[in-house]
């Protein structure tokens, strides 16, 4: 008995061959597909007859159903994929907006919720694969690609390839992370669960990796069993590695460099979570109120600063020192402090030239 495939529709394989043609990722081209299905389903007959209207009745649809900003985002691009790439028809795109997303700070977690948290894993490959997003502060795409052989005990690195943006990077290392790397890999090739120069974290089938999936549900289940309140992911763990290593003073372009981020003002956002570098700023700040006494003497010393001290040696119509006439406020028989207030101004003046 033969099992019927569906079929796919021309304009779908277009589409399709239009993503693999520019290489787009996997990811990618399943979110775009998936972009366009739901539209599909919304309009109720083929995408490709859709008008600037249907469009605009489709993303006032999702955001009346509470469709976050991201997710939103993330429809139109797929939707403007297919009508500028596939269609070639960029026009009908011309209502559609992408939306605002709003910044949040992230959630941090302390060093010791950390220590409970990895404490408290379900298993030894779980409680190191969340030690590694921790101590080398990867992604979980990142850290469920790593193989054996990315790891350069030597150098005290972690090599990460094709990262996010499709980038490699290097990730540091600490000795005890490879200390825990060490033991899983003893356990590991006891139990035949690891192949040689395979993924360091595999999954049921060795031949396959751990799925982020597999990830996010042990550190949820860890976050509960350690009675963490804290909405926790595996990006936590991200944050909280950058924010630790910034409140121990660490260069913030380090840190870029570590997380793999493309501009600085990312990397930035951390110093608004780190709690040592606002508690010294908080501090500072009350050092540096000023005071009445301090403004005074702010005040007189401005003054002073546009008065040189008195010469000596030189006679009042020398030469030399064309301000030096009766009357100046460079003059020295001018008193400072009646000439403190006025010197500013009449510095502005141009200087006389008939002195002379």
């Amino acid at each position: 008995m033969s099992v019927a495939t569906p079929t796919v529709s021309p304009l779908r394989q277009r589409m399709i061959e239009d993503m693999r043609m520019r290489k787009l990722a996997d990811k990618t081209q399943s979110q775009y597909i998936h972009a366009g299905c739901q539209f599909t389903a919304f309009l109720g007959h083929a995408p490709d007859t859709a008008s600037t209207e249907d469009l605009r009745r489709y993303q006032l649809h999702l955001v009346d159903h509470g469709i976050s900003p991201v997710s939103l985002n993330a429809a139109i691009t797929g939707l403007k994929f297919f009508f500028e790439v596939t269609l070639g028809d960029a026009q009908r795109m011309a209502k559609m907006r992408p939306v605002r997303v709003p910044r949040t700070l992230p959630v941090v977690l302390s060093p010791d919720e950390v220590g409970r948290l990895l404490a408290a894993a379900g298993n030894l490959k779980h409680q190191t694969a969340l030690a590694v997003a921790y101590g080398a502060g990867l992604r979980a795409s990142e850290v469920v690609a790593l193989k054996v052989t990315d790891i350069d005990s030597e150098r005290m690195t972690l090599r990460i390839e094709q990262g996010k943006g499709c980038k490699d990077r290097y990730a540091m290392l600490s000795p005890v992370l490879l200390e825990r790397l060490r033991v899983w890999w003893r356990v590991a090739h006891a139990q035949g669960k690891m192949l040689d120069g395979g993924w360091l974290f595999p999954g049921l089938n060795p031949i396959e990796s751990l799925s982020t999936r597999q990830l996010n549900r042990a550190i949820h289940a860890a976050a509960q069993e350690a009675q963490i309140e804290k909405h926790v992911s595996m990006h936590t763990l991200r944050h909280s590695f950058a924010t630790h290593l910034l409140e121990q003073k660490v260069d913030i372009r380090v840190i870029q460099v570590l997380l793999g981020h493309k501009k600085l003002e990312t990397t930035a956002l951390y110093a608004q979570v780190a709690t040592d570098l606002l508690r010294r700023s908080s501090a500072h700040s009350r050092t540096c109120v000023p005071t009445r006494t301090s403004c005074r003497r702010a005040r007189c010393a401005r003054g002073r600063r546009h008065l040189p001290p008195p010469r000596t040696g030189l006679a009042p119509d020398c030469p030399l020192e064309p301000w030096a006439v009766a009357g100046h406020v460079r003059h020295r028989t001018v008193p400072y402090r009646s000439a403190g207030r006025a010197c500013a101004a009449l510095f502005r003046l141009r200087q006389p030239r008939g002195v002379l």
